[in-house]
C-alpha cells in the first residue's frame, strides 16, 4: 500500500511512554526491585605532569543539635628531669698562719731601791762604823743562804782576813746610802781573832753540802756552760732574788751580763761537790735584757714548756660516741 497515505511518525513514542508507565506502575506493586547492573566507567586520570592545588581547608559547621564536645583537659607540660649540678670548685682554703714561736724566757722587773748587789757592798756595825766589805755567799744544798764571808778591814789594809759570819747575823737595807749591810752580832757569834789560815780558806771551799756562790760557773743540766755568778741582788728581807751572771763569750765575744731569777737555779751535787744548774738555752742568754748599773733590773728565767696540743676528735667519732653515751644513759 505504498500509495495510501503516510503513517504519522509519532506513534512510536507515544508506545513507549505508555510502555514505561505500565513498567513503573508493575515495579511499585511488585516491590524493590535489583539495581540495575551498570558497567564501570573508567575515570579520568590526570597525567602526573599537571601538579594538584590544594583547596582552602574544610571548615565543620556545628548545627544547633549537635552536642558540644567536652574540652579537653589541658595536659600539663612535662616536668623535665633536675639537671644535676656541678660542685663547684674546691675554694683552695688558705694556709693557716704560722704558729707564734714560744717564748724563749720569762722577764721580771725588779726594783732597784728594793735589792742590792751583795758583792764588794759595805758592812758596817750597828753604830755606823765600817768594818769590811761582803766577798761572798754560802748556800746549803737547797739553795738557801747559810753564810756571807766577810773581807774584815785591819789597819791601812795591815791585817784584812776573809771571815764567814752566819746569814742571820746580817741585816740589809738596799735603799740605805750608806752601807747597805748591818753586821749585829751576838756576844758568841764573833770570830776568833787567831782563826787559822786553813780554816778561812775551808770557809770558800765548795763541798758537797756548801757552795760559795760568788765566781761559781753555773751550768746547764746536759753540762753545757750558762755562765759565771759575778754578784747577787739580796732584799730587805734577807732573801736573794737574782744572780748576775757574766755570759761573755757564750754569744759573742764583748763583755755581757744578765739577771737571772734566783727561783731559775737548782742545786745538784756533781763530782762529789755541790753545782748550781739552770736550763738556760745560748738562744734564751741572746734574748735576755743586758744588766747595767743604774738602769731597771730585768731578771729572766727559763720560760715554761708549751702545754701539749689536745687532740680534737674526728666528727663521726665523737657523734657515735655521743650516741654510745645517750644509750648508755638510756639503759
Amino acid at each position: 500500500m505504498s500509495g495510501g497515505f503516510p503513517r504519522p511518525a509519532c506513534r512510536y513514542p507515544i508506545l513507549l511512554v505508555l510502555a514505561a508507565i505500565a513498567l513503573s506502575g508493575c515495579s511499585l506493586l511488585r516491590g524493590p526491585q535489583q539495581a540495575p547492573i551498570t558497567e564501570a566507567v573508567p575515570e579520568f586520570v590526570e597525567p602526573a605532569s599537571n601538579a594538584l592545588v590544594a583547596g582552602p581547608p574544610e571548615t565543620t559547621v556545628q548545627t544547633e543539635a549537635a552536642k558540644p564536645e567536652t574540652p579537653a583537659k589541658p595536659k600539663r607540660p612535662a616536668t623535665p628531669p633536675p639537671k644535676k649540678e656541678t660542685p663547684p670548685p674546691p675554694v683552695a682554703t688558705p694556709a693557716p698562719p704560722p704558729p707564734t714561736p714560744a717564748p724563749l724566757i720569762v722577764t721580771r722587773l725588779i726594783d732597784r731601791n728594793q735589792a742590792h748587789g751583795l758583792l764588794d757592798s759595805e758592812v758596817q756595825k750597828p753604830d755606823g762604823k765600817v768594818v769590811g766589805r761582803a766577798v761572798d755567799l754560802v748556800t746549803d744544798a737547797n739553795g738557801r743562804p747559810i753564810e756571807m764571808i766577810v773581807n774584815l778591814q785591819g789597819f791601812l789594809g795591815v791585817g784584812d782576813r776573809k771571815v764567814n759570819f752566819p746569814w742571820s747575823a746580817f741585816r740589809f737595807t738596799p735603799s740605805a746610802k750608806t752601807a747597805p749591810i748591818t753586821l749585829n752580832l751576838a756576844p758568841g757569834q764573833a770570830p776568833a781573832p787567831d782563826r787559822a789560815k786553813a780554816a778561812a780558806a775551808a770557809a770558800g771551799t765548795a763541798t758537797a753540802t756548801r757552795l760559795p756562790l760568788l765566781d761559781a760557773t753555773v751550768e746547764r743540766p746536759n753540762g753545757g756552760k750558762v755562765g759565771r755568778v759575778v754578784d747577787v741582788l739580796i732584799d730587805g728581807n734577807a732573801q736573794p732574788q737574782a744572780v748576775v751572771l757574766d755570759v761573755s763569750g757564750m754569744v759573742s765575744a764583748d763583755r755581757r751580763t744578765i739577771a737571772a731569777n734566783w727561783s731559775a737555779l737548782r742545786f745538784a751535787v756533781r763530782d762529789k761537790t755541790l753545782a748550781a744548774l739552770m736550763d738556760l738555752s745560748d738562744a734564751a742568754i741572746a734574748a735576755s735584757p743586758p744588766y747595767a748599773s743604774g738602769e731597771p733590773i730585768r731578771a729572766v728565767s727559763p720560760a715554761p714548756p708549751a702545754p701539749a696540743p689536745v687532740p680534737v676528735p674526728a666528727q663521726g667519732t665523737s657523734t657515735s660516741s655521743a650516741a654510745a653515751s645517750t644509750a648508755r644513759a638510756a639503759r
